[in-house]
């Protein structure tokens, strides 16, 4: 008689990722890897045999939000194991925070940690099997859509910023090379992904650590810098007609020699740029690069060489020391400036931060205060350059076509960014024949603006 063993059962991981889009791509490293190994994902905490809690704690709501979610999942589950930022974060008396609050975790790591998170997997719920490349795609496993995708150049940054603790989280510059950047670019691409967005803590510095070296892609030189990349990158877009944009960079003189390829429409003419603050005082005590005084003449060489250029950014209100002067400064440049799209945060004193010592506090009402006095001129100056918009004819990547399209949808321009900018509303088609589809492109006639939003009719 033949014994025949029963199935084994197959382990299941239940993922939770918090935080910024740089987490986002240490997550989707993590469940590549999961993946390659047998594991599969649970949807609830209840139905996984463990819990990856991939955790964020640059503010205090983030912190809050990360270990609220990790007790949710200690409840449910029971068995946790914790990555990203706050993982890296000490407590009151030195020690890790995380087990300060949360001693029955399992494992502890801080960020871009995926081989600790994978020897604390193996150690708490061995592996099913050895690992076998074709159990994924090529591109690996990803949290976003099918057609979008983020693709991490680097990590870490050099900055020391009085109001961030992402340094002392995240350490120092550290460039990934070049030839492996462009091979996961190439296998998005090849994968469906219509959209690459670029990110890091500094694109503009890529290749500092390393001096520029020259690495090799496809048997060719290529530096190991940001000119070259974005170069490689529009190179690698165009047989797929896929956009490329471009995050967090920082306001250097070397950004100059970006723009042309812009206008060229290489990649996409759209810069996410950091700003923080206009006023040089604020800037020196948050120790950001450059003045808003060169900041306001570079966008203006920006624009003139590339006029379709569109500027998102962040800002800071209220923070330490900021007089009204200051703010006011903030307001006038913002409208001087003419950002197509503004974010900004009321000033929050994280545990660590320099700038909670350099200057006196602002009481929390008035930095809230002038957080909504901000948006208010923002979103004033981003309504006056959307409505410029209307009667042109844009295209539009669709993100949602419920029944074809035909009663509609939703999309985004070139201007807009998944997730942080606004949208394209669509309305239903004015020819019976035409379709949408999910990860596509169609071209749309602007015919209205509603707050962030731009409405369209696909053509």
């Amino acid at each position: 008689m033949t014994v025949v063993d029963p199935p084994t059962k197959i382990p299941k991981i239940g993922f939770v990722s918090l935080g910024c889009p740089k987490a986002l791509t240490d997550s989707e490293l993590i469940l590549t890897q999961l993946s390659a190994e047998g594991y599969q994902t649970a949807k609830t905490f209840e139905g996984a045999d463990l819990v990856i809690v991939n955790t964020c704690g640059f503010i205090d709501d983030a912190v809050k939000e990360s270990l609220d979610t990790i007790g949710e999942a200690l409840a449910d589950n029971g068995r946790v194991i914790v990555t990203g930022c706050l993982g890296a974060k000490a407590g009151a008396d030195g020690g890790n925070l995380v087990r300060q609050m949360h001693p029955s975790v399992l494992a502890v790591t801080g960020p871009h940690a995926t081989q600790e998170v994978m020897d604390a997997v193996h150690a708490n719920l061995p592996k099913p099997h050895d690992p076998f490349v074709d159990l994924v795609p090529a591109q690996g496993i990803k949290l976003t859509p099918k057609h979008y995708a983020y693709l991490k150049i680097s990590e870490g940054c050099n900055h020391r910023c009085t109001f961030c603790i992402i340094p002392s989280m995240r350490g120092d510059l550290v460039s990934r090379p070049i030839g492996d950047v462009l091979n996961e670019a190439r296998a998005l691409f090849e994968g469906g992904v219509k959209e690459l967005l670029v990110i890091s803590q500094d694109t503009s510095a890529y290749g500092v650590d390393v001096k520029y070296r020259t690495g090799f892609w496809n048997g060719k030189p290529v530096r190991t810098r940001m000119l070259e990349l974005v170069q490689a990158l529009g190179d690698l877009a165009e047989p797929f007609g896929a956009w490329v944009r471009l995050h967090y960079v920082y306001p250097y003189p070397s950004v100059d020699e970006i723009i042309p390829l812009m206008a060229a429409g290489r990649v996409l003419p759209y810069l996410d740029v950091p700003f923080q603050h206009s006023h040089p005082d604020v800037l020196r005590r948050m120790k950001r690069p450059a003045s808003g005084e060169k900041n306001l003449e570079r966008l203006q060489r920006w624009r003139e060489a590339c006029p379709e250029l569109v500027i998102r950014s962040t800002f800071i209100a209220g923070f330490p020391g900021e007089t009204e002067k200051e703010f006011s400064h903030l307001l006038d440049f913002v409208r001087e400036a003419q950002i197509d799209r503004a974010g900004c945060f009321a000033y929050s004193p994280v545990e660590g931060a320099i700038a909670n010592g350099i200057a006196p506090m602002l009481p929390a009402e008035l930095r809230e205060e002038r957080r909504a006095r901000f948006m208010e001129v923002a979103e004033q100056v981003s309504a006056a350059r959307l409505r410029r918009r209307i009667g042109a004819t844009m295209q539009v990547l669709v993100d949602s076509a419920p029944a074809l399209g035909r009663k509609g949808g939703v999309g985004r321009s070139y201007a807009d960014a998944p997730e942080i900018d606004g949208s394209v509303q669509l309305l239903p088609p004015e020819k019976i024949s035409k379709t949408l589809k999910v990860g596509e492109f169609t071209r749309a006639r602007i015919v209205g603006a509603q707050g962030h939003d731009l409405v369209a009719v696909p053509v």
